[in-house]
């Protein structure tokens, strides 16, 4: 059987009380926004956060308190499993050690609910009765509906139209927790019936979403818009995993080698690296940051890094970011959380600094390396995360051709319950390849060349 280190035990690992801000660790970034090239309909773009959640965005503090009525919702579930991942070890033969902190045990069943909580709070304080958001693959949007709910909240999705159509699940789930939820490209807002002139049948993409939300979010009275991935504070509410496994590591006298996260934007990345990040300044221990992408959407491993827009249209402040550029509508590949044109602008920043390595896979060896998890480990992880695991078991056949030791932490952001038909496809050889991801990734990097040039 596997062994996990019981959170709750006489270890004394608990939720953490602050959330670590990487910001205040990183000498020469400094936190900016260029103002739009537009602005969105008849009021102007107005601001969204809330002075709260603001500061926290821009602050130079390296710790922010977790308010208690946080605390006491993240101790529902928190802190989550950390597990070694023997079986995994045994059937590769190597002498890495592997763990894996699992955020699929969160009501949600991923991650992003350690931001959607405080997100709600917040709002909820200043007064918003509404909140919209885009959504992916639809863990960010599951958690937000319920986070809202929880808060008596209204709750408005627009869901990616590949992903709504993949995981008809996952917006069931949503509006069980009272969320509308609606397909992105929509007929409800101007953007989105602009991209379906110009194709009727355009899969969507994050950025598209975020438009429509945007839109949505200026027009409506006490309503605001909701971020889930590479803002600075959904960044700063993630750290709670990886001072989590800072804590329960130590406690097996254990410190890893390597840590490893899928990337869409960066919030289950940074949720874990950040904080091993600072230990590594703390104590001068070297542990390598590798961000996981897919090669359909390689923001990092291929992209520009300039300033640019977060959202399809144009309509919010520009950030310096490693980028597709903001029209880019990648593959509809199932793992529908990492189709973010951009990463966010501190992990950015910290690539380019060289200080975060990055690595990108195709779609079918990333579904190989989740059933090769899932009958191993008899745990099914959620695409986004067997990106991760995709790198997880190259590294662990290296240390094994080599001879080398090595500890391996990575993130379970999310477990695969609600992607059973993409496993089903693959299982099926039906599950699409990346062959036309090249191409569209060259035809994104020619036009912001141009642009540059322009």
């Amino acid at each position: 059987m596997n062994t996990s280190l019981d959170p709750r035990s006489a270890t004394g690992v608990r939720v953490p009380t602050h959330w670590y801000n990487v910001i205040a660790d990183l000498a020469g970034y400094v936190p900016q926004d260029r103002k739009p090239a537009q602005q969105l309909g008849k009021r102007g773009l107005r601001p969204q956060l809330p002075l709260s959640i603001y500061r926290q965005s821009v602050s130079d503090r390296p710790y922010i308190e977790i308010p208690t009525e946080i605390r006491a919702e993240y101790e529902r579930w928190r802190p989550t499993p950390l597990v070694r991942a023997r079986r995994l070890e045994r059937l590769l033969g190597t002498p890495a050690k592997i763990y894996y902190k699992y955020e699929g045990a969160s009501p949600s069943g991923s991650h992003k609910l350690n931001s959607a909580i405080p997100q709600a709070y917040y709002y909820k304080k200043a007064g918003v009765r509404e909140l919209v958001t885009g959504t992916g693959a639809g863990q960010w949007g599951t958690a937000l509906a319920m986070a809202t709910h929880a808060y008596d909240l209204e709750c408005t999705v627009y869901m990616v139209r590949c992903s709504y159509e993949q995981k008809p699940q996952r917006r069931t789930l949503m509006e069980l927790n009272g969320a509308r939820v609606l397909p992105s490209p929509s007929v409800t807002t101007e953007a989105g019936r602009s991209l379906l002139a110009d194709d009727p049948d355009c899969a969507g993409s994050l950025s598209v979403a975020s438009s429509e939300a945007h839109e949505y979010a200026n027009e409506g009275d006490g309503v605001r818009y909701s971020a889930g991935s590479g803002d600075n504070h959904v960044l700063l509410h993630q750290t709670v995993i990886g001072q989590e496994a800072l804590a329960q590591l130590a406690a097996l006298g254990e410190h890893p080698d390597t840590v490893v996260a899928a990337l869409g934007a960066g919030s289950n990345f940074a949720g874990l690296a950040m904080p091993f990040y600072k230990d590594s300044l703390e104590t001068g221990r070297r542990t390598r940051l590798v961000a996981v992408e897919p090669k359909s959407c390689p923001k990092l491993t291929r992209g520009v890094y300039t300033w640019d827009h977060h959202d399809a249209l144009g309509n919010t402040p520009m950030s310096k970011m490693y980028t597709l550029g903001h029209t880019f509508i990648p593959s509809p590949i199932h793992a529908g959380g990492l189709r973010y044109h951009g990463a966010a602008p501190a992990i950015s920043w910290m690539y380019h600094e060289g200080i975060v390595d990055a690595v990108a896979y195709g779609q079918n060896e990333v579904f190989e390396a989740g059933v090769t998890f899932a009958r191993a480990e008899q745990v099914i992880p959620a695409p986004e995360s067997a990106h991760a695991i995709r790198h997880v078991i190259d590294r662990a056949v290296r240390a094994r051709e080599t001879g080398t030791a090595e500890t391996i932490l990575f993130n379970l952001s999310g477990h695969g319950l609600m992607d059973l038909g993409s496993y089903e496809k693959y299982l099926g050889g039906l599950l699409e390849d990346d062959s036309a991801a090249e191409a569209e990734v060259e035809q994104a990097l020619g036009k912001l060349h141009r642009a540059a040039i322009a």
